[in-house]
């Protein structure tokens, strides 16, 4: 099969798309036949090496993919040969509770093979269904943000209507997901971006209020449109760029919930702020198999849009990586197998 494929940490150089061995699946495992599949962040650290991180190389990217069973192992129940499913990378144990505080939780495109290929072999509980009508761009670029974006907002901070919330890079992959799921939620939502194209789009899917980011303080804007108090809950997943102004864009008891650091994973931060306001830093990652169906639902019937800033073939996988290092644009790029095209 063709595969993206990187060879080495490092710069766009490393991405290649060529040959590489067809999978074969395990007894509980299905052999995907990928329409198509989209980046996040998460593909940008992958390839660039994160601390800890130690793959086998060559390593396939992505953790977004959607397609159709072309094979099942003898142990699998739930699909069969032509069903349209999609990828939900978070590998956890089920019998627990909450699979994501599993200690050997991992995911799927990051620790180990991902699913940027023409197939995939994918455990069988990593799969979700897709009904018929729903286009393979929205079915292959939905599922890491709009769960991590719904535990974050939904389960983690607890979010209630009447609230007030702040999502930072509202156009982005997890921001656009956010800022859809807290109006959804009845939040009043306040929301950033870099351009009046991205605050436009802000405004159409749900943001109440917005801030060119690149013209004004953030924080300072926040504090001036609630008269002071800030925000009930900042949706952060910068990190060390926007840190200290996140918490001071936050009310006296107010939540920052964060699930990564795009600019930056150590940033400086404001101890006399955090006990004095007595805010709450909450953590998130991924979902629970109950939470992807809850907000995949929402997906498919029209109610949460993905963006999508571009469709290219998996060949040009290494301009997907530039458009989003680069901030071109807004919301998902999608990449198909070239044999699809």
């Amino acid at each position: 099969m063709q595969a993206v494929q990187i060879t080495e940490h490092g710069d766009t150089d490393v991405i290649e798309y060529g040959e590489f061995p067809d999978p074969e699946i395990d007894r509980d495992e299905v052999l995907v036949d990928v329409k198509a599949a989209a980046l996040n962040h998460l593909d940008i650290w992958t390839r660039r090496g994160m601390p800890g991180l130690d793959l086998e190389m060559p390593h396939i990217p992505g953790s977004d993919a959607a397609g159709v069973v072309e094979e099942v192992g003898e142990d699998v129940t739930r699909f069969e040969e032509g069903d349209r499913v999609a990828v939900s990378a978070g590998v956890g144990d089920l019998r627990m509770d909450d699979p994501t505080l599993d200690p050997k939780f991992h995911i799927i495109g990051e620790h180990v093979r991902g699913v940027h290929s023409e197939y995939a072999a994918v455990p069988e509980d990593n799969l979700i269904p897709v009904p018929e009508g729903v286009d393979w761009a929205v079915a292959g670029s939905s599922s890491l943000v709009f769960q991590t974006a719904w535990r974050m907002l939904i389960e983690r901070a607890d979010l209630e209507a009447g609230e007030s919330v702040l999502v930072l890079g509202a156009s982005g992959g997890v921001g656009h997901a956010a800022l859809q799921i807290a109006d959804y939620a009845g939040a009043e939502v306040y929301a950033t971006g870099s351009t009046e194209e991205k605050l436009e789009y802000a405004e159409a899917h749900g943001a109440d209020h917005v801030c060119n980011y690149e013209e004004e303080n953030f924080a300072d804007w926040v504090l001036s449109e609630t008269d002071g108090r800030g925000v009930d809950v900042v949706v952060e997943h910068v990190g060390a760029p926007t840190w200290r102004d996140s918490l001071k864009s936050l009310t006296k008891g107010g939540r920052l919930v964060t699930c990564g650091g795009t600019g930056g994973g150590n940033p400086e931060t404001d101890i006399p702020r955090i006990f004095w306001e007595q805010l709450t830093i909450i953590g998130s990652t991924m979902a629970t198999p109950e939470q992807v169906d809850d907000v995949m639902e929402l997906v498919w019937d029209g109610t949460f849009e993905p963006a999508i800033r571009e469709e290219l073939p998996m060949s040009e996988t290494a301009r997907a990586h530039e458009i989003i290092e680069n901030r071109e644009g807004f919301g998902k790029v999608v990449v198909r197998p070239d044999s699809e095209l």
